[in-house]
């Protein structure tokens, strides 16, 4: 197989741009995923890829919950600022405020959109886990459109 191909034509698969927010013992964690869909309509599942070396992920595997936030068109400074993880200071995560969700998961109130997910099931492969996981509580901040990975000017294949 080609590299340069493959790489080529994974990048032409289209994703969205997501917050992820976890709590454990150690505290929230949070960070940028794109690896992520809907899986079931019933019950309500989704599924995200989670790189496995990241603190987001130790909190998920703790926690068994996690939640995704929607970043909106014009927040691509939200999406950029969890790249490397989530620091918690004067009670915002990375500059953001937040309140605390059902599942305990850090729920950012600049998102247009978010839900709270209970995992049930993972597949531990490659340098991601798949976590499926039943959507348990969700909600909407306003109005806003998603922003997507490409409009974004970023793309996470290979």
């Amino acid at each position: 197989m080609d590299p340069n191909e493959k790489k080529k034509a994974l990048r032409m698969v289209t994703y969205g741009l997501y917050v992820a927010t976890s709590q454990d013992a150690e505290g929230p964690a949070g960070g940028t995923i794109n690896w992520l869909s809907q899986a079931s309509f019933e019950p309500p599942l989704i599924m995200a890829g989670i790189k496995q070396d990241t603190r987001l992920y130790r909190a998920i595997e703790a926690s068994r919950t996690f939640a995704v936030h929607i970043v909106g068109k014009s927040q691509k400074t939200l999406a950029t600022s969890f790249f490397k993880g989530a620091t918690l200071e004067n009670g915002k995560l990375n500059g953001y405020a937040m309140r605390p969700g059902e599942t305990g998961s850090p729920i950012l109130t600049d998102a247009p959109g978010w839900f709270e997910v209970r995992i049930t099931d993972s597949v531990r492969r490659g340098d991601h886990t798949i976590f499926v996981g039943e959507v348990v509580a969700a909600g909407t901040h306003g109005e806003g459109e998603p922003l997507t990975l490409r409009e974004a000017g970023f793309n996470y294949a290979g």
